[in-house]
């Protein structure tokens, strides 16, 4: 090897460093990614069992204030649940819904439990025609009755570009504190209950659309980060391999 030939030795060596140091770089997240997908699909595939659980149970009393202050509220998501009071109609709220019958609105009304404590029933789902209390006041529910649904989680963040503004009374999700609020009801549990369809709805909401779909992905998303991971390793290996034999011509 001549002194001219040294520089190139050199810059070979560093150029095999560099190409393994980015290479290492890269499969680490890429293996990372992979990693954190896979969990991701063990966290789903419990949550599917969980709610389908949930579904098929049979209903147990809706939680009141005290006991859903101290309970796993993600674990009671989607419980089918009953309760017994009366709807208070006049403080209803009309909440732009997409479904399979749609666009429209949900009817979500504040219910006064038998032990006068209020919580939120999303009665279901009416068209725009029927936005308002007086388009079916045939299907306002007076005085004593019980309900039976699925329980949700109040939604106070809203949708991306859809947020709800409470001065035009424009509403797209369903955010129970505010609706409580606004309703100057006091100590409402932060959830509301899907009502199941009601055989006898005549003029009523339409219930029982609620749909419980999970992507489940992960496992794609997973295969494709570690695919990567290879494809950057046997890119590597290559160029170091291409990189140690110019080096070695070099040195001869």
């Amino acid at each position: 090897m001549t002194d001219n030939q040294a520089p190139s030795v050199k810059t070979r060596r560093g150029r095999i460093v560099l190409v393994a140091v980015i290479a290492g770089l890269l499969i680490s997240g890429l293996t990372a990614l992979g990693s954190w997908q896979v969990q991701r699909l063990g966290w789903k595939h419990d949550l599917i069992t969980r709610v389908e659980q949930n579904i098929h149970a049979a209903p147990i009393a809706a939680p009141d204030l005290n006991s859903w202050q101290q309970a796993d509220n993600k674990a009671l998501e989607y419980r089918a649940v009953s309760v017994s009071g009366h709807y208070l109609n006049d403080k209803e709220v009309a909440v732009a819904a997409l479904t399979e019958r749609g666009s429209g609105y949900w009817i979500v009304t504040p219910f006064q439990r038998d032990s006068g404590e209020t919580i939120y029933i999303n009665r279901g789902y009416v068209t725009s025609a029927k936005r308002t209390p007086e388009s079916r006041a045939s299907g306002q529910i007076e005085g004593e009755t019980s309900v039976t649904g699925l329980l949700r989680l109040t939604e106070p963040k809203g949708f991306f570009l859809r947020q709800n503004n409470p001065e035009k009374n424009i509403w797209h999700a369903r955010d129970i504190e505010v609706f409580a609020k606004r309703a100057d009801l006091t100590n409402v549990p932060a959830y509301f209950i899907d009502a199941n369809a009601d055989q006898n709805r005549a003029d009523r909401p339409e219930g029982g659309l609620t749909v419980i779909k999970f992507p489940d992905n992960h496992l794609a998303y997973a295969l494709t980060w570690f695919t990567l991971a290879l494809m950057v390793l046997g890119a590597a290996i290559f160029l170091i391999r291409y990189e140690l034999a110019r080096k070695n011509k070099i040195t001869e």
